[in-house]
């Protein structure tokens, strides 16, 4: 997935650097528009999954500082060094959704010569 967005918002931005005369803004948008509800989607299943994992994680912490076995301090470990690369991605998917529509705001405006949004 994170080769997907990088790779996507790649190619928009060498368009939006250098567009085509005949570039159909309405469809670029349309299809601009498609792909956030993608990345959208998910972000969402990512932040539900993440979350549901942060709590666990925090659950079996809490088990272990009550009862300190060393199965439970390993399972700790283990769900922290799975957390830290979770969350990662997530930060990428939603800085990146966020990106794109700054790139729909710029498709608008080559699409109607105004200013929508200001820096």
């Amino acid at each position: 997935m994170k080769k997907r967005i990088l790779d996507y918002i790649a190619a928009i931005d060498r368009m939006l650097d250098h567009p085509d005369e005949d570039t159909d803004w309405d469809e670029e948008i349309k299809n601009h528009l498609v792909q956030i509800k993608f990345f959208m989607h998910e972000r969402l299943v990512h932040e539900l999954v993440m979350i549901l994992f942060a709590i666990g994680t925090v659950m079996v912490i809490l088990h272990a500082v009550s009862d300190p076995q060393p199965g439970l301090l390993i399972l700790v470990m283990a769900m922290m060094v799975l957390l830290v690369p979770y969350v990662m991605h997530y930060y990428l998917l939603e800085n990146s959704v966020q990106y794109m529509y700054k790139q729909y705001d710029k498709m608008l405006e080559y699409k109607t010569g105004k200013r929508y949004i200001q820096n």
